[in-house]
């Protein structure tokens, strides 16, 4: 594998932060759209969406991370450090918003 440049580190993180960002984004849709009463096809959409975002970030970084691993001379940058760490966060926002939304149905199926 070829070893990285620090640009080529930082664009991986830009690219990292831009992919998680956006499955922030659908999640944050898919709660709010599940509380205005949006069918729970149109939810499911919007978090299929988001995973599939949160997934091209993780991918990115795991990319990022196997080229490096022979590289004894790159040091990181504290903006890979940042999107690491943006994705570890929405990786949690993603499991916490999933389970509210299923409380959610939960609930409403038992007052219907």
């Amino acid at each position: 594998m070829s070893k990285l440049t620090t640009e080529e580190l930082n664009q991986a993180a830009m690219q990292i932060i831009m992919s998680a960002g956006n499955g922030r984004n659908l999640l944050t849709e898919a709660v709010n759209d599940t509380l205005s009463g949006a069918t729970d096809l149109e939810v499911d959409e919007k978090l299929k969406l988001a995973k599939e975002q949160i997934v091209a970030a993780h991918r990115v970084q795991t990319d990022t991370i196997q080229c490096s691993i022979d590289d004894e001379t790159l040091q990181t940058t504290l903006l890979f450090s940042h999107a690491q760490d943006t994705l570890m966060t929405i990786y949690s926002e993603q499991n916490t918003m999933g389970a509210m939304i299923q409380m959610y149905r939960k609930l409403l199926s038992k007052i219907d």
